[in-house]
């Protein structure tokens, strides 16, 4: 059947701009969806924080002119192959030549540059894709320009989108006057709610309400956020859209993490060989300033330090934790002042137990991941996450709450059965930690078990492969057609 063309939009891809999970995504779902057959493009701003190796080897396409509203803009498509995925950057110095990606007073107009940009690139380039995969509220636009402005004419008419919720809190709300200064649109949706939320124009809703299919990064998430605990205000919107709502699980790059030729750990190692797991360990204490002890448990923590993370549990439990026990923690994150302050004050009152990394550092962070025998997650909330399956890869034993992407991908240690690959608890509650973690520590001290649960978790699959065929059944339910093709 039909092979398939897709242009899949982020504001960050991995390897060239990255602020969290959405350019994980980015870099690693369009290479497994071509490894499936298909004509897959990506798209992202040409920001200033993209490093000198990739800006030098850019192609220039073509550049030509747009507005946004009364604004008369340049417009420059540059390209590169990134990993045999054809990635195309949107270069526009005045937008893109900032000190954040996102934090500017003006990001409203940047990224529906950004959609208009793309919609006006297509012809240009000779690319008419089957599927727009937008993601997030950066995006939101995108799908209402193209049923509102472009679908008039033949090149546009077909096109189908898809929009993909990586996190509903992150909505993009502005205010109302950006309706025709900024997007051009008709006033009738703002009556009619389709943007309108709280008495702003919210581009989250807006990609929500005018693209063909919904999804987002787990099942569970899928449903958690048609409530209004999760819902984050737009639990009524994902109602609404429940029939056209869909959860895919996030997976990781299993040849970028994988422990037997990851070039960022100590010592390479595999599942049939953890000899090297237990070096990493030994050099990770090392590293961080702790005593060399292999009779005790290392539990990472690699976060961004913010609420949602489950912070203020670990930090209602932190000290009955390491004054009772025998073990040593080491996290890596930056956030809210509260908790950097928190985890360096225990840092210095608890030296042989705790090394706090107030930083973010790629190298360190693969260093935990490979080098800890447990690796913390208590979030609040958590459309997938990707740190438990990072974790996994390595052989270290997630501890997690049982929400959103957590749910659907620990399933939690059985004493009687034997199955399991993490250990997890369902109430939001800081007794619920303490108790999971001490658990979790009674099985690491009987190394036969402790050992057969490495090895699961190890073999344990969430590469791309499975969540890209998902989406592909999705894109070929979209243009009409099944997904057997030769």
């Amino acid at each position: 059947m039909k092979k398939l063309k897709v242009l899949f939009i982020s504001s960050e891809v991995d390897p060239f701009a990255k602020t969290g999970g959405l350019a994980d995504v980015a870099g690693s779902l369009p290479q497994a969806i071509k490894e499936l057959g298909h004509d897959i493009r990506v798209v992202m701003p040409e920001y200033s924080q993209i490093s000198d190796e990739y800006l030098e080897n850019l192609e220039h396409i073509l550049h030509f002119r747009t507005k946004v509203g009364w604004r008369d803009n340049y417009v420059g498509v540059n390209q590169l192959n990134n990993n045999g995925v054809t990635t195309y950057f949107i270069d526009n110095k005045n937008y893109f030549d900032r000190e954040s990606l996102y934090e500017n007073p003006d990001q409203h107009i940047q990224f529906t540059y950004f959609c208009r940009a793309i919609l006006e690139m297509l012809p240009k380039i000779g690319f008419k894709p089957d599927i727009i995969h937008c993601n997030d509220w950066q995006t939101g636009p995108l799908s209402i320009m193209l049923k509102d402005n472009y679908q008039l004419y033949d090149f546009y008419k077909d096109v189908k989108t898809v929009y993909t919720i990586h996190n509903l809190r992150y909505q993009g709300r502005f205010g109302k006057e950006i309706l025709s200064d900024v997007l051009c649109l008709d006033s009738k949706h703002w009556d009619s709610g389709v943007l309108k939320h709280d008495n702003c124009v919210n581009y989250m809703k807006m990609g929500i309400n005018m693209s063909d299919i919904v999804t987002t990064v787990s099942k569970t998430y899928a449903e958690e956020i048609k409530t209004y605990y999760f819902g984050e205000g737009l639990d009524y919107v994902m109602r609404m859209n429940g029939d056209d709502l869909y959860g895919i699980v996030n997976g990781i790059d299993y040849d970028t993490y994988d422990p037997a030729t990851d070039q960022r750990i100590y010592v390479n190692y595999s599942v049939d060989n953890l000899n090297g797991k237990y070096e990493n360990k030994k050099r990770l204490q090392e590293e961080m300033d702790l005593p060399v002890r292999d009779d005790i448990p290392v539990i990472g923590l690699v976060s961004r330090l913010v609420d949602q993370k489950g912070l203020d549990l670990i930090e209602e439990i932190i000290y009955d934790l390491l004054q009772e026990n025998e073990l040593q923690f080491i996290m890596l994150g930056t956030g809210q002042t509260k908790y950097e302050e928190m985890f360096s004050r225990v840092a210095q009152e608890f030296p042989d137990k705790m090394a706090a990394n107030i930083k973010y550092d790629v190298a360190i962070a693969q260093k935990i991941y490979a080098g800890s025998d447990m690796f913390l997650m208590p979030s609040k909330y958590e459309p997938c996450g990707l740190g438990q399956l990072f974790s996994l890869r390595y052989g270290t034993i997630p501890i997690v709450r049982e929400t959103g992407g957590l749910n659907d991908t620990i399933q939690s240690y059985n004493e009687i059965t034997g199955e399991g690959n993490g250990f997890s608890f369902s109430n939001y509650d800081a007794d619920d930690l303490l108790y999971t973690i001490r658990q979790a520590m009674l099985i690491y001290h009987q190394p036969k078990i402790w050992n057969k649960l490495v090895k699961r978790a190890m073999r344990s699959d969430y590469s791309w492969q499975n969540s890209a065929q998902e989406y592909v059944e999705l894109y070929y339910k979209l243009v009409g057609t099944d997904s057997n093709f030769d």
